[in-house]
């Protein structure tokens, strides 16, 4: 009986292979969009701890000193005190025409590492790395781009070194950042001789911190993979309306079918058995299809997001991708898990369905009228809940519990709303012709429904997010109009030349801007404190958001601080509090500025305060304000006068340009996920309109048998498709414009902290209005196709049929 039942079920599917052609898509599309998203992350995440793992040094505290380098004297100090430390100088530049950071260790002194013990195959490499002429390690599609560049030491290509990275011995290092004589930071090596003195009385001017390598990544990343997890999950939720609507459409025309073989003797419990088995197998095939599908879409994102994320947090990710068991069992578990969420009310609906339920178009849409006021209901309390939610959870978690009961509540009320425009206008309208229209898009709308919510979604998070990018991107350019005030910027190649250059500046141009920084510990993470001179260029355009009484004669007279927004959010350091930069050194917050774009804390003080609580701040980097000079000229003399290449002088327009490529390919996956999501909810509508199509031909009969003919009908059938996409679109104008001010104000600010003020562009709804009634438009063109050509004999039939 059960082999009996199993081939009645997968006759459906032969009598209806578009229905399962339709099935499969939506499983794959879930699946693919889903996958892609997680790979993504994987494959960061993996070359995160790669990296890690590459460096060797995870787990080992470190010695730092606030505010700028160890001095050697220091060190040379606690290693005759018979402490076993380990230098590392590190930094960016630009070597040929790659900027990339670099790493300089001690290789007889460091910690084991893969890059450098793949060097004791070759007696040669080793001393060669060592010695004078240097030697350094690189991957191997760096080492290719560098293995010309005239200048620089010896390259070798190393798989083991991390991404964008180059390590050499702290010598080479040195001469390549211009930092003679420096180490950022001293490694503590695990194994110690008994009987040292203690480091906090040997060097009571460094602080020992503990092993975090890596750590800063994931923790300035994790904003990152987050937003990308939750448009991979909207997405999968898109995909899965497609398969909710299928599979209980299938349900409804195989009532009959399940009548007779519960009326043949067959347990409802075994015949629930083989439908759930059939579901989980349509979910390993179709979700198989998604997994080759998501495998592409990574592998063609995934170059884009690896140079965001090493542009914008210098994370070191590569761009190819490999095959992780971890997301490849995700996404098999993830299409089983929402097809079986899916079916389980057509499951449930078939265990207590009475053996005489009626089957059909009609009979569905009854129950799903009934259904509408619980719907409307759980709708309003989904988000009742994620509002509460965000009052109860604070931080990213109440933020996306507050995302996903909005938008899913909204897309439950949707069905509820629609039918009670539509029957509003029903009243409204005249005519008989018209009456028929709005009472058969009433009928409709239970079929057709999912693939509205999906299509609302779709809208709404293409409106909110596009209206947070250029919300974000017009901001973005006004701050860089304020903050990038000098016309030019220099970057000397040492200390000494940066004051002769500063000396040959002075009687040229109107202002030279001292760029000058050290790095100390403040509310428990590294932050950047920068020295400023007083000068009108700041006063008048630096971007403050909130400031105190004469902020600025504070700050420049060493009195008070400025602080970044991300810092003032984190730690609570708002005007009136009191940052603590360093021991002994705290000073009141005299304002706060907006710095976007940027994942760490920033204080700014006078240069003066700044030189006497900081050892060996770099002064090589200024801005110039050219005056009456040509930039051009201004440029060319400086190459000429001191010999500096291209890259030590960056024009300010081409820092502008620089920074908006940088901004605009951070939002490429953005905008590919906007589209893909897009795309999916038009193919969730023709394919509601497909499988529809036989259930509405008891409906179109009448009405063709009553005078209008089939161009009349298919016309009606592509205006039906255009009002109910317009109706959604316009429902979700409002619901992508809270999308959107979450996202700044809530979103945005847990994940970055900065809040962004929020900007409405109405061209952009007038085109996603557009392309929704296009997608909509050629859902309906094949349906109506169908209808036109339909031969008057399968109308006919209708009538000889008992339904």
């Amino acid at each position: 009986m059960r082999r009996a039942a199993l081939q009645a079920l997968w006759s459906h599917w032969r009598r209806h292979p578009l229905q399962l052609a339709t099935l499969l898509a939506g499983l794959a599309l879930a699946t693919a969009l889903w996958s892609a998203v997680q790979a993504i992350n994987a494959e960061a995440r993996a070359s995160y701890a790669r990296a890690t793992a590459q460096l060797g040094v995870a787990a080992l505290d470190r010695l730092e000193a606030p505010g700028g380098p160890v001095p050697l004297a220091r060190y040379v100090a606690l290693r005759r005190a018979g402490w076993q430390l380990s230098p590392i100088l590190e930094g960016r530049a630009t070597l040929g025409d790659q900027r990339l950071r670099i790493v300089g260790l001690d290789p007889l002194s460091h910690p084991p590492m893969p890059a450098v013990q793949t060097l004791a195959s070759d007696p040669e490499a080793l001393p060669q790395m060592i010695a004078q002429g240097g030697l350094m390690l690189a991957p191997p599609d760096l080492a290719a781009a560098l293995r010309d560049t005239p200048g620089l030491p010896m390259v070798r290509a190393s798989a083991e070194v991390p991404p964008g990275m180059v390590l050499t011995d702290i010598g080479v290092a040195e001469r390549l950042l211009h930092r003679e004589g420096q180490i950022d930071r001293l490694l503590i090596l695990p194994d110690q001789p008994m009987g040292l003195q203690p480091l906090d009385r040997l060097a009571p001017d460094l602080h020992r911190l503990p092993g975090r390598e890596g750590a800063d990544t994931a923790r300035l990343t994790d904003s990152f993979h987050l937003n990308l997890t939750a448009f991979g999950l909207l997405s999968f939720a898109v995909g899965l309306f497609i398969v909710h609507g299928t599979v209980g459409l299938a349900f409804e025309q195989r009532r009959a079918m399940i009548r007779t073989l519960r009326a043949l003797g067959l347990p409802m419990r075994s015949l629930t058995a083989l439908m759930l088995a059939e579901l989980v197998a349509l979910a390993l095939i179709g979700g198989g299809i998604g997994l080759v599908l998501g495998y592409l879409v990574a592998a063609a994102l995934l170059p884009d997001v690896a140079a965001t994320l090493r542009g914008l947090y210098g994370a070191p990710v590569a761009g190819g991708l490999s095959l992780r068991p971890v997301w490849v069992l995700g996404g098999l578990g993830m299409a089983i898990a929402g097809t079986l969420a899916t079916g389980a009310g057509s499951l449930w609906r078939g265990a207590h369905m009475p053996i005489l339920a009626a089957p059909g178009l009609q009979a569905w849409a009854e129950r799903a009228h009934r259904a509408a006021r619980l719907q409307a209901l759980a709708g309003v309390g989904l988000i009742a809940a994620g509002l509460l939610a965000l009052w109860l959870i604070p931080g990213l978690i109440g933020g996306f519990a507050l995302l996903a009961g909005l938008m899913l509540g909204a897309a439950l009320l949707l069905p509820p709303v629609l039918g009670l425009i539509l029957t509003l206008g029903r009243r409204l309208v005249g005519g008989v012709v018209g009456e028929w229209l709005w009472a058969d898009m009433r009928a409709q709308l239970p079929g057709i429904s999912l693939a509205l919510m999906a299509l609302l979604l779709a809208l709404a998070t293409n409106i909110g997010v596009g209206t947070m990018v250029k919300s974000f991107r017009l901001t973005f350019v006004g701050w860089l109009d304020q903050r990038l005030v000098a016309d030019l910027y220099v970057t000397a190649r040492d200390d000494a030349q940066g004051a002769e250059i500063a000396r040959w500046l002075a009687p040229r141009v109107a202002a030279v801007l001292p760029l000058r920084e050290a790095e100390f510990q403040i509310a428990g993470a590294p932050a950047e404190v920068y020295g400023v001179v007083d000068d009108v260029s700041y006063r008048d355009h630096w971007p403050l958001i909130r400031h105190s009484a004469a902020g600025w004669d504070r700050v420049l007279t060493g009195q008070a601080a400025f602080v970044n927004e991300q810092l003032a959010r984190r730690a609570g350091l708002w005007p009136g509090a009191e940052v603590r930069i360093a021991p002994g050194w705290a000073l009141p917050v005299a304002g706060v500025y907006s710095d976007y774009g940027n994942p760490s804390g920033q204080v700014i003080v006078s240069i003066p305060a700044l030189l006497a609580h900081a050892r060996a701040v770099p002064n090589r980097r200024f801005g110039i304000r050219a005056g009456a000079l040509p930039v051009a000229d201004l440029m060319r003399d400086l190459q000429t006068q001191f010999d500096l290449p291209a890259a030590a002088l960056i024009d300010n327009a081409g820092l502008k340009a620089r920074s908006l490529a940088v901004f605009d390919k951070t939002f490429v996956v953005t905008g590919a996920l906007n589209l893909l999501t897009l795309g999916v909810a038009g193919f969730a509508i023709l394919t509601s309109l497909l499988t529809l199509w036989s259930l509405r031909l008891p409906q179109i009969a009448p009405v063709w048998a009553l005078g209008l003919t089939r161009a009349d009908l298919a016309r009606l059938e592509i205006g039906r498709s255009l009002a109910l996409a317009l109706l959604t679109a316009l429902l979700a104008l409002p619901l992508g414009l809270a999308l959107a001010w979450v996202l700044l104000k809530v979103i945005n600010v847990q994940a970055f902290g900065w809040e962004l003020p929020m900007s409405l562009f109405p061209l952009d709804w007038l085109r996603l209005l557009a392309l929704a009634l296009l997608a909509a438009g050629l859902a309906a063109a094949l349906p109506a196709r169908r209808l036109y050509r339909l031969p008057p004999s399968d109308l006919l039939k209708v009538f000889a049929n008992a339904r």
